[in-house]
This record gives structure tokens, C-alpha cells and sequence, in this order.
């Protein structure tokens, strides 16, 4: 199955729902867990399922996201044909960047036509799971779906845009809603990974144009659901969404519990970028309590239920709990910090003291100094 799979990766999709985490960067270059950025678990998802050939829809701020995928060698997918090819917000009849997921499906009909795959596997990067796709597009073909969406049991969710899927004995999808109320209940949230035929997508784009639609969600999905043969795959595992700052700080918190990181980086490798860094150091009056530390820190002070990105200094007698510190950032000493999540980059002088809580973590944006 490994070369009848080709991957789409939208990386701008959800930024709005971390403007303070994504005004720099991709949705898909957020930092997470120490050591890697959101795409790196859709990535290494279709990787781990035989996926050698990823296209990447841009839009902007993707600078950081060019820098971290490189060549792709670190995924393996540094290769003369496929690997990773990085997709421009526009098609050769525009210079306008796309503004809906239809317009950009359109704006990738030239990649699409020039593979030869039989499926196209689509993902988005506001999700955190370890997922079998080849499992997804087995369960497809048996199916006979046009489309199969994958989703997730859950109880709330803080996305200004989701779907939630309402699936029969068989699987098939009877029901699609977009944005409904939840009142609390249980529901079926699509986690945005999506798998049809290449065939069948390229056609679907084609026929919305001739007729003049913008909305994949909307004019596509909903409108069909009873025509079209749509199923649902139920994801049993772990899974994340970051869909505010709120969540993003209680989910990295939730990588302190052993179970979390053994169901997310357990059966099969997670990839990053790698990079030769030195070490970390913890001298004489360290004390670390239940956290996860990158390479190249230095510890001087007291960090306790942390994740500390690569690089992070600790000053003397400085108190760091609960708290999110990316990659670079300098505590001075005599600071206390309590649920507060840095950017990189980021300077805290001597005897600061910053707290937020748990539903509202304090947030300090990149390169500033405090």
C-alpha cells in the first residue's frame, strides 16, 4: 500500500485559533513537548504508513516551518522523486492567496494531476495523535467510501470551526453538522484527516468550480451527505486538539503523565528535526520534579512539573512550576514563575515574578524581555 498514498498537509488552516502562538509561525511549526512542532505528528503519521510523497500547503509566516522541514531528511523523505514538496497558497491562474480549503484544494490540482497514487491522504496540524493511516485507507477500501473522515469521541471543544459526525451501525455518515451547540453531551468530532481517491477528489474540485462553491465543509460534505458515500473511522487513542491557548497548555502539561507519552511516542517513532546540541547541565543547587528537559539546558534554580525546549537557562534561586519555557529563553535569578508559557527567545530578568492558572496560563510573546 506504501505507493498508492499521497499526503496533503495544510499547514495555515487553524491559525487563527492560536493568534498567540502562530502570529510568527505556522499553526503547523508550533513548538511542542521539548523537542518538535505540531506537523511533526502528521507527518510522521504518514511516514510510519508508507507515505513518501507529502505536499505541504502554504499560506504565510511559513519561514520557520522552511527551516524546520529542511530537505525532509529527517522524516526520510529527502528524495529525488516526491519527499516533501512544499505547495504555494496560489495556482498558476491567481495571485491571490487561497481563503477557503476549497480554494486551496483547487490551488494543488497541478500536484494532484501529476502524481499517479491512487489515494490522497489530507491531514491538517491543530491535532496531536499517533495514528495508523494505512489502517484508515484499509478501512476505506473495504468500505467502498467515497469519502472517509476520521473522528474522535469527545465533550467539548474550543474551535471557532469543527464538524461533528453522527455514523450508523455500518460506520456510514447519516449526519454532519458544522458548528453545532454540544450542551455538554458526548459527540463524534472529525479530527481533519480525510482520505478518498485521488481521482474522486480531483473530479470533486473540478465540478465545484463549474459551479461556482467555496466551501468544502459546507457545499461539499453537508450538502451530499446522503448522496455521497461517506464513513466515519473512530479513533480510539490519544488525541489533542489545539484549539486555543487554554488547550495547548493543558495538553503539553498532559506529556508529565507516563501513560500520555507512552501512547503518543510508544509504538512507533514521532520524527523531528535533530540537531547536535550539548547535554543538558544541572549544577550544584538544581532540583527538577516530574518534567520533561531538553538538550542544551542549563539548571541553576528550581524547575518542578515543566517542559523546557532546547537551550533554556535557569538563574540561581529561581522557581519555574507548571509552566511551558521554548527554546533560548534566559530566567534570570531570583525569578518565580507559575503557569506561564514563554516563546522563545524570551528574557526574564532577575526576581520577576509571573503567574497565570491553569484555565488562563500567562503568555510571553517572542524575543520579549521582561
Amino acid at each position: 500500500m506504501a505507493h498508492s498514498m499521497v499526503g496533503v498537509i495544510f499547514s495555515n488552516i487553524h491559525d487563527e485559533n492560536v493568534p498567540e502562538l502562530s502570529r510568527h509561525r505556522t499553526m503547523a511549526s508550533i513548538p511542542f513537548g521539548g523537542r518538535y512542532r505540531l506537523i511533526d505528528f502528521a507527518l510522521s503519521n504518514m511516514v510510519n504508513s508508507g507515505i513518501t510523497t507529502v505536499g505541504i500547503v502554504t499560506k504565510n509566516n511559513y519561514q520557520s516551518l522552511i527551516d524546520h522541514l529542511g530537505s525532509g531528511k529527517d522524516w526520510d523523505l529527502a528524495r529525488k522523486d516526491g519527499g516533501i514538496i512544499l505547495l504555494p497558497p496560489y495556482s498558476d491562474e491567481t495571485d491571490t492567496p487561497y481563503t477557503t480549503r476549497l480554494e486551496a484544494l483547487k490551488s494543488i490540482t497541478g500536484f494532484l494531476n501529476h502524481r499517479n497514487e491512487d489515494y490522497v491522504v489530507i491531514s491538517d496540524c491543530d491535532g496531536i495523535a499517533h495514528m495508523n493511516i494505512a489502517d484508515v485507507v484499509k478501512y476505506h477500501e473495504e468500505k467502498g467510501a467515497d469519502i472517509t473522515m476520521v473522528y474522535h469521541e469527545e465533550t467539548d471543544v474550543e474551535s471557532s470551526y469543527y464538524i461533528t459526525l453522527s455514523p450508523d451501525e455500518t460506520g456510514r455518515i447519516k449526519g454532519l453538522k458544522i458548528n453545532p451547540k454540544l450542551n455538554g453531551k458526548k459527540f463524534n468530532l472529525y479530527v481533519n484527516v480525510m482520505v478518498m481517491s485521488r481521482e474522486f477528489l480531483i473530479n470533486t474540485i473540478q465540478d465545484a468550480v463549474t459551479r461556482g462553491l467555496v466551501s468544502f465543509g459546507r457545499d461539499i460534505l453537508t450538502k451530499n451527505v446522503d448522496t455521497l458515500k461517506i464513513y466515519g473511522y473512530a479513533f480510539k487513542g490519544f488525541y489533542a486538539n489545539v484549539s486555543s491557548v487554554q488547550k495547548y497548555y493543558e495538553y503539553s502539561m498532559a506529556l508529565l503523565k507516563k501513560e500520555v507519552r507512552d501512547e503518543l511516542f510508544g509504538a512507533r517513532d514521532i520524527y523531528t528535526k535533530v540537531r547536535d546540541s550539548a547535554p543538558s547541565k544541572y549544577n550544584d543547587d538544581a532540583t527538577v520534579v516530574n518534567s520533561l528537559i531538553s538538550d542544551g539546558c542549563v539548571i541553576d534554580g528550581t524547575v518542578e512539573n515543566c517542559i523546557l525546549f532546547r537551550g533554556v537557562k535557569i538563574g540561581k534561586g529561581s522557581v519555574v512550576k507548571n509552566s511551558i519555557i521554548m527554546q533560548d529563553t534566559v530566567i534570570g535569578d531570583g525569578a518565580h514563575l507559575d503557569c506561564v508559557i514563554t516563546d522563545k527567545n524570551v528574557v526574564i530578568r532577575d526576581r520577576r515574578n509571573l503567574a497565570g492558572c491553569e484555565v488562563l496560563p500567562y503568555f510571553v510573546a517572542k524575543g520579549r524581555m521582561i
